[in-house]
């Protein structure tokens, strides 16, 4: 029997065990008929197997195979999919609570509308995937490799993009209001039409980076690298905050953080006192 056979039959004893909603035989070309999936299936090789709408709940598939693999709508629960090889697979409309994807390969993936909660990316690698019109908030991206991904119109609130590489990649129109991005590449990044209000971006490199008509409202710039920024003007600018060490295009300037970014005005004219009332007038001289 061939190792994909042994891991496709232990997968299946395993769930008929579990849970009693395995039905596949191990003749079957796909298993599709596995819509739902517990246990254990390390290593296995799925790849280019139609998987569409299977439920993952609690499953283990470290290392799995799934090259090329049609998962959309798939549900992935709290299951362990970390240094799965999941290139070029399609997972447009999946649904991913929880899950551990760290260290996972999507490179060229199809991620279109996913919607994904609490979900860890951490050091995956994401090159040209596509994101665009997906819901992830508070997902973990940290140290991730999103070069010249494309995340239009994607919702990433609170998420974690510390030490990301996102070069070239392109956010526009989407929502990343409260979001960390400190110390992340994004040199030559789209953030046209983005919310990127109260997100931290000490430190990040924003070379190049285009910002046209992005909302920078309570943005901490603090050491970043804005050099050569694009379609960035004072008045964004004068809803961020930053320090002397933020690198500003020529012309530009910024405001210095301070605690919660509060903004002092200064009075330059302080109002006059009133005017002295006049002198009495004189009393009038007695007659002769």
């Amino acid at each position: 029997m061939s190792r994909l056979g042994v891991s496709i039959a232990a997968l299946t004893l395993s769930l008929l065990a579990m849970t009693g909603q395995a039905h596949a035989s191990m003749d079957d070309k796909d298993v599709a008929k596995l819509t739902s999936f517990g246990g254990m299936c390390a290593n296995c090789d799925l790849a280019g197997r139609k998987l569409m709408n299977a439920k993952f709940t609690g499953a283990n598939f470290a290392k799995a195979t799934l090259i090329g693999a049609d998962l959309r709508g798939a549900m992935f629960y709290g299951s362990n999919f970390a240094k799965a090889d999941l290139s070029r697979a399609d997972l447009r409309g999946a649904e991913m609570r929880g899950a551990n994807f760290s260290y996972a390969n999507f490179t060229g993936a199809k991620m279109s509308g996913i919607e994904s909660s609490g979900a860890n990316f951490t050091e995956a690698m994401m090159a040209r995937v596509d994101l665009s019109s997906a819901e992830m908030h508070g997902a973990q991206f940290e140290s991730a490799n999103l070069q010249g991904a494309r995340l239009a119109n994607i919702e990433l609130t609170g998420s974690n993009f510390m030490n990301v590489n996102a070069r070239d990649a392109d956010f526009s129109n989407a929502d990343i209001n409260h979001a960390n991005f400190q110390n992340g590449r994004f040199d030559g990044a789209s953030f046209r039409n983005a919310d990127l209000s109260g997100t931290n971006m000490r430190g990040a490199s924003l070379v190049r980076a285009d910002f046209r008509n992005a909302d920078i409202d309570g943005v901490v710039l603090s050491g970043a690298d804005l050099s050569g920024a694009r379609n960035l003007d004072q008045d964004q600018l004068d809803e961020a905050c930053g320090d002397n060490r933020t690198r500003l295009p020529g012309g530009l300037s910024i405001r210095a953080c301070n605690g919660r970014s509060t903004r002092i005005i200064l009075l330059r004219d302080m109002p006059k006192a009133p005017p002295a009332p006049p002198a009495p007038p004189a009393p009038p001289r007695p007659p002769r």
